[in-house]
């Protein structure tokens, strides 16, 4: 059987963002992490429901994030976390975009959900689309709270949300890849705090 011939600098291109992604992850700021985790931990025990949004391949890191937490998420004796990502209704989101523009897609949903003390996850690679900013105020508006997932420098999103993880990288491929990752590892830290007694976050209770 022949060997399929390299491309070229393809092996070092591979090489190069395999590790350009392993460095971003080893430099993230852990402590940012761990209070944004204690934060989800503290918030579900009180009850509050949780959002997600973001555009594009944060829309679906929003909704892979959300999927992994709603059900796969247990506390003994107490029910599931109740959690909606608002990239899901196609028909909401076109229903707003059409009948007032773009930028309203995430608040508008909002505005009939949120309550005071909900987290909101708002995902943007430059963190600066203007929905999610919108959503972003809405939710402190009511007395959410917020947390972004940024890139790029973090843009307005981290003046905007109460607490930000920004992804020190200016690719997007880079930045997505990360929040990927970061959003799997607050589902695990949430999942081994709320189902094991004494595990990470038992501080909270």
């Amino acid at each position: 059987m022949s060997q399929i011939p390299s491309r070229g600098d393809g092996p070092a291109m591979i090489s190069n963002y395999l590790g350009a992604v392993r460095d971003l992850l080893a430099g993230l700021d852990t402590a940012a992490l761990f209070a944004i985790a204690e934060t989800c931990v503290a918030r579900y025990r009180q009850g509050v429901q949780f959002f997600a949004c973001g555009n594009g391949g944060s829309a679906a890191t929003a909704s892979h994030f959300i999927e992994d937490i709603a059900k796969a998420i247990q506390m003994p004796g107490r029910r599931r976390i109740r959690a909606i990502a608002l990239t899901d209704s196609v028909p909401l989101i076109t229903a707003w975009a059409n009948d007032t523009e773009y930028a309203n897609i995430f608040a508008a949903q909002l505005d009939g959900m949120v309550e005071e003390g909900d987290v909101l996850f708002a995902i943007s690679g430059s963190g600066n689309s203007e929905n999610v900013i919108r959503a972003v105020a809405l939710a402190r508006e009511r007395g959410a709270h917020t947390i972004g997932l940024a890139g790029f420098g973090g843009g307005r999103l981290r003046e905007c949300a109460h607490q930000c993880l920004v992804v020190p990288s200016h690719n997007m491929q880079h930045v997505e890849d990360a929040h990927l990752v970061v959003t799997h590892l607050l589902y695990a830290y949430l999942k081994q705090a709320l189902e094991s007694p004494g595990g990470p976050g038992s501080q909270s209770a």
